[in-house]
């Protein structure tokens, strides 16, 4: 009787810990999101070929280069060989397929290397050294390779950037546009006699200022003359590309939003004028939205509103006709022979692979999430007042379990999200990184802070010389609005955020009293230290964030976190990569140090092959379970101390 009564009561205090926030058992655990992680980039159609990458994080990040063809699926390289361009830091457009040929850059030696399909035998394209290459297009006329190079040789630091022309038969590399800082998207006309790309002058970011640049050339294919046909240190230019019928279209931002537009050789005029964003920020090369079934139609993807959608547009009649579907979240649009490919991601689907054509849309990867549809939590789309007088949005996420519920007398914990950049946007599509949280009874509010992108240039452009300023007042405001309508509670709310958002995460945390622990990832505490000492994409991006350095430096301190240690004055987990050269170490160290000195309660956790942004499947679930019990460690004890 006494061994009943006994079970009986652990049965009790077993359901009562379950129904506690936070201790809801949940089927997604840190191993299913690592092993449901594959990421799918970068479709490339060619004749009866389709190609991709998957980063795996269970092959510790390895990018796999894999082709369909008649159903049939296989890796063209096996392990370890990962494609992999460590250009401008964070990579993008790593190789190009062709019909007879794969280029790609492989991620051991940072060289290119070309792959005949029909031998089967790979040779090197470019010699050992210090040299980064991406963004890649066969000249076939010429029979050469134009890509992106970085030189490292002169300054390990700053690398100096070009176009380059790789001969296919000879190995001679010919610089064919230099003297900028940065450069993107060279592409030749479908007549070879004129080549177009982006670049981009110290300070400005790509999604700032940039120049569409049109270049005639020779017979050689050689450069003649050059003209500036779009942008400026005021105007954004997004993948310019040339359609079937020899025409460059390319995203501008001049109209406040990002729209595409055509240049017929003399004039530049919108294809279709929307308020809505057809680019994204291009924090890596070979970034898509559009491309072409015809000479007469575009098919593309958008923003409206945070939510991602799909259309076709009609280049004669100027409309635009939206597909319908579930998706919210679009990227890497391919088009070739009447049909588009394309990364997408609902509500209840992760992100997967999928092609356009005959007016259906067909998955070619397929997720299995195996997780019951009950326990995902629905994005709630949110605009909320600022504390200064403007208009803020983000997503709400509710808890939701099988078993478990809010109860209307008691508000959830909740968990403030950060998104990186801080140019870019948080997505809506499923993220089980959010719904591991929601899941386990915590509520989630995903900030798109003023100076996220999806809502216009004036909008992203509220960021400027406000950062560490506008986005903590967005995340304040955020909670305000919840504690209002009684959704959290207000004793129980952490943020978190990774790399720029682990920055406003700090500052939020230094600047306000609205949370009570925070989590913060590759994050920043020091942004003199971070002006000093970034790779060179970036190196003045706080210019425009924060401040001319080192000019404004008495800005530089007062926003940041580590010079005003006695303002924080609760928990933080950091989270940092020892490899990290985009956010080094020493800027996790110098605050866990200043904090543990003050006898704040802090947690360090590092993970020695890492870089910036955690690729493999054990750095990931060790995160988050350590994230997991410093939340409840806290929260635990305030229940304790409540009672």
């Amino acid at each position: 009787m006494r061994r009943l009564m006994r079970n009986c009561q652990q049965d009790k205090i077993r359901f009562m810990n379950n129904h506690q926030y936070g201790h809801w058992p949940s089927p997604i655990t840190p191993e299913l999101l690592t092993a449901q992680g594959v990421r799918n980039s970068d479709p490339q159609a060619v004749g009866e070929r389709l190609y991709w990458l998957e980063t795996r994080p269970q092959e510790k990040g390895r990018n796999v280069l894999v082709c369909e063809q008649a159903g049939k699926r296989s890796e063209l390289f096996a392990a370890p060989l990962s494609v992999r361009t460590r250009a401008q830091e964070y990579g993008g457009s790593s190789y190009l397929a062709t019909t007879a040929f794969i280029f790609y850059v492989q991620d051991s030696d940072q060289r290119v290397y070309q792959f005949d399909l029909a031998s089967q035998q790979t040779k090197a394209l470019t010699p050992e050294g210090a040299f980064r290459y991406a963004d890649f297009y066969h000249d076939q006329i010429h029979q050469r390779l134009l890509a992106i190079c970085e030189d490292y040789t002169q300054n390990s630091h700053h690398p100096s950037a070009r176009i380059i022309a790789i001969d296919l038969s000879t190995g001679v590399i010919n610089t064919l546009a230099e003297g900028a800082d940065f450069y993107s998207n060279p592409r030749l006309s479908p007549d070879a006699q004129q080549l177009s790309y982006v670049r981009w002058f110290h300070p400005q970011m790509p999604w700032d200022g940039s120049e569409c640049v049109v270049v005639q050339l020779d017979g050689n294919g050689d450069c003649v003359s050059e003209q500036v046909i779009a942008g400026g240190t005021t105007e954004s230019i997004f993948q310019p590309q040339w359609s079937p019928d020899n025409q460059l279209y390319f995203v501008s931002d001049r109209n406040n939003w990002w729209n595409i537009y055509r240049w017929d050789g003399t004039s530049t005029q919108a294809i279709y004028e929307y308020a809505a964003e057809f680019a994204t920020p291009q924090w890596v090369f070979g970034m898509s939205t559009y491309g072409f079934l015809s000479t007469q139609e575009i098919f593309c993807c958008y923003s409206q509103h945070g939510y991602w959608q799909i259309g076709i547009i009609d280049i004669a009649k100027k409309n635009l006709r939206k597909i319908p579907s579930e998706f919210r979240d679009i990227s890497a649009v391919h088009c070739n022979n009447n049909c588009a490919w394309f990364i997408a991601a609902s509500a209840t689907q992760g992100s997967q692979l999928y092609r356009y054509s005959d007016q259906k849309i067909l998955p070619i990867t397929h997720g299995d999430t195996r997780v019951e549809q009950e326990y995902i939590a629905q994005a709630e789309a949110v605009a909320f007042p600022t504390r200064d007088g403007e208009v803020s949005h983000g997503f709400f996420y509710r808890p939701t379990h099988v078993q478990f519920s809010v109860q209307p007398d008691s508000p959830p914990p909740l968990v403030v999200m950060c998104h990186g950049g801080p140019t870019g946007a948080t997505e809506t599509g499923l993220n089980l990184k959010i719904q591991f949280w929601t899941s386990r009874g915590f509520a989630v509010l995903d900030v798109n802070y003023r100076g996220s992108t999806g809502y216009g240039r004036q909008y992203r452009d509220r960021l400027k010389q406000n950062w560490g300023i506008t986005d903590v007042i967005d995340a304040c405001s955020g909670v305000d609005y919840l504690i209002a309508q009684k959704l959290v509670d207000d004793n129980k709310i952490a943020i978190r955020g990774s790399s720029a958002g682990g920055y406003t995460v700090l500052a939020a945390l230094t600047f306000s009293h609205h949370f009570k622990a925070g989590a913060s990832l590759y994050g920043i505490g020091d942004l003199e230290a971070l002006a000093k000492d970034t790779h060179k994409f970036e190196t003045h991006y706080l210019d425009s964030l924060v401040g001319a350095y080192p000019q404004e430096q008495a800005i530089y301190h007062a926003r940041s976190p580590i010079h005003h240690i006695e303002q924080l004055n609760c928990p933080v987990i950091f989270l940092q990569g020892l490899q990290d050269k985009v956010v080094p170490p020493a800027q996790a160290e110098a605050m866990v140090n200043a904090l543990t000195a003050k006898g704040i309660y802090t947690e360090y956790v590092t993970f020695a092959e890492e870089a910036h942004g955690f690729r493999q499947a054990q750095t990931i679930q060790h995160a988050l379970e350590s994230e997991l019990a410093f939340y409840l460690k806290v929260f635990d004890q305030k229940n304790s101390g409540d009672n």
